[in-house]
């Protein structure tokens, strides 16, 4: 597998990624959203961080590397075979990776990826391309008040629920 990575700007990291399946070789362009190294070192500190992701190991494992190259910040990975399918949706049963929910933050930015555990979401914008995001600093407030609770789900239920 190769891997190449560069700078599209001065904040978005790009790396192109060599995925083989099926004796078939895809190469992929992957940006890293603005920030996420130092959210991931941010919160790796505060809590036990796990990758959840709908894509396919072949693909997210590259990708996941890549964020925490030593392998200091993520503690588990899973991929789209422990995502339960639902009408075409892959969701997302954080029970796997934790059994007290009160414990569990899902961030995701796709509300059909959570349907199994809203009361333990934090919706996140698409990202696409914009090197001016702030999406994920924006969280860290929240998320280190989050792990004074007892329950996350108590302080996340306040939200408006039109905006989960």
């Amino acid at each position: 597998m190769g891997t190449t990575e560069s700078t599209v700007n001065a904040s978005i990291k790009k790396k192109t990624i060599e995925v083989t399946s099926d004796k078939q070789s895809i190469l992929y362009q992957v940006y890293k959203r603005p920030h996420v190294d130092f959210f991931l070192s941010t919160i790796s500190q505060w809590y036990k961080v796990v990758i959840f992701t709908a894509s396919m190991s072949e693909y997210a494992d590259p990708v996941i590397d890549w964020l925490d190259q030593d392998q200091t910040f993520i503690s588990q990975r899973y991929f789209r075979q422990s995502c339960l399918l639902k009408n075409g949706n892959f969701l997302k049963d954080i029970s796997l990776a934790e059994s007290d929910l009160s414990k569990v933050c899902l961030i995701d930015n796709s509300p059909s990826a959570y349907e199994l555990c809203q009361e333990n979401a934090i919706p996140l914008p698409t990202w696409i391309s914009n090197p001016k995001d702030d999406c994920l600093l924006d969280l860290l407030p929240l998320l280190d008040a989050l792990r004074f609770t007892a329950d996350v789900r108590s302080i996340l239920s306040l939200r408006d629920p039109k905006h989960i």
